[in-house]
């Protein structure tokens, strides 16, 4: 079987010794070896979330993460303010509406980062506090655009609504500072950033959010975040636990912390920053603006004289090389790159490369070599101070 490189925005290449976990023999997900390495995962995640507090750790996606937290968080018929930025954003508004809230949408164009201002000059504007809940996106994988969070939490200020934030595709590989911007619940997953197998989903809950949880009558029952902060302090889930990825998700956690969340955070940024300088040295155009560039995905538009599933399907057929295309309205319209995963520069410089011979197999003017090269000068540190903004 050919041995594809995944540069999707998730599931991501996940390395050797993260493979090999989810081989080990099973064990009694009622017993004390499941209890220790619960509670290792537990407080691996903290740090990364940069919390004190608790972090459930349920048997889902990361959607199933996001719908945990507003099922627990609030009430039918109370108003939440969702500000998306791109297609998961709008995932959002879709639960939030499932649960019987009062969605009213601040919108974004796509391609930028929500507008502090514009969520300030809000919810300065909601005097009797009729906004319960504030619903926002850390990274936006359909658009490769990412939001300043520290920013977004200080136009927050002291509004007294539940506070969560979807940071899927954006936890561990920037800094998240939870508690120190007063955030209530944030949402994370396995295959993201952390490079584990899917299938687990991590929500850091504060201790203002645990008591909105106490007081909320949404109905929920497998997504029961208090039922599971009961069974995790007895080192237990509530419901069978994925055993397996869990086994790999520890290893992974192990060995995120053995880099450094610093080393990690600055490999995806320089590998985000590599790719955006060889798509402006092929003369393609970036889709997310300045300022708002994520860094584990980095999307690209498609030039009217290309095809973006041709671009999509030569690259897996020739290179072994899978990049993601757009969604909903960006269908045609974008590719799109991660940076997650156990990749090295070897393998962004590969992928690169072999984007320029199919660009030229598909007729776009480029100079051979000039994406390759822009990277190798952001690897190296040579790179235009101009370019390594870009």
């Amino acid at each position: 079987m050919q041995r594809h490189l995944l540069f999707i925005p998730g599931p991501v290449t996940v390395a050797q010794p993260i493979l090999e976990a989810l081989a080990k023999p099973l064990i009694d997900h009622r017993g004390p070896e499941f209890a220790a390495l619960l509670g290792r995962i537990e407080r691996g995640m903290r740090p990364i979330f940069g919390t004190s507090n608790e972090v459930a750790i349920l048997g889902s996606s990361g959607t199933g993460g996001l719908e945990a937290a507003i099922a627990n968080a609030f009430s039918p018929g109370q108003r939440v303010l969702v500000a998306p930025i791109g297609v998961f954003g709008k995932r959002f508004v879709n639960i939030a509406r499932t649960y019987g809230l009062e969605v009213e949408v601040l919108d974004t164009p796509y391609g930028h980062a929500l507008d502090p201002e514009a969520l300030r000059a809000r919810l300065a504007a909601d005097r009797e506090h009729a906004i319960a809940g504030i619903l926002l996106t850390h990274n936006e994988t359909s658009t490769g655009a990412q939001n300043d969070m520290a920013a977004l939490a200080a136009a927050i200020g002291n509004h007294p609504a539940t506070t969560i934030v979807d940071s899927v595709s954006g936890l561990g590989a920037t800094q998240f500072e939870m508690d120190a911007w007063g955030y209530d619940v944030v949402v994370a997953a396995s295959q993201k950033a952390l490079a584990a197998p899917p299938g687990i989903s991590m929500v850091a809950v504060s201790k203002r959010g645990w008591e909105r949880i106490a007081a909320a009558k949404s109905p929920r029952f497998y997504l029961d975040l208090a039922k599971a902060r009961e069974f995790a302090s007895l080192g237990q889930t509530p419901w069978t636990p994925p055993v397996s990825v869990l086994f790999a998700l520890d290893v992974a956690i192990e060995r995120y912390h053995a880099d450094g969340a610093p080393n990690v955070c600055a490999r995806h940024e320089r590998y985000a920053r590599a790719i955006r300088g060889a798509m402006i040295a092929l003369d393609l155009e970036l889709f997310s603006q300045p300022g708002a560039h994520s860094v584990t995905v980095v999307a690209i538009r498609v030039p009217e004289h290309l095809k973006a599933d041709e671009i999509r399907r030569a690259l897996r057929e020739q290179a072994g090389v899978v990049i993601g295309g757009g969604q909903q309205d960006l269908k045609g319209k974008i590719i799109r790159i991660g940076t997650m995963g156990a990749l090295t520069q070897t393998d962004i410089l590969g992928a690169i490369g072999a984007l320029e011979i199919v660009l030229l197999q598909q007729g776009h003017p480029l100079q051979v070599g000039a994406g390759v090269r822009a990277a190798l000068e952001v690897f190296l540190g040579k790179a235009a101070p101009a370019l390594a903004r870009a």
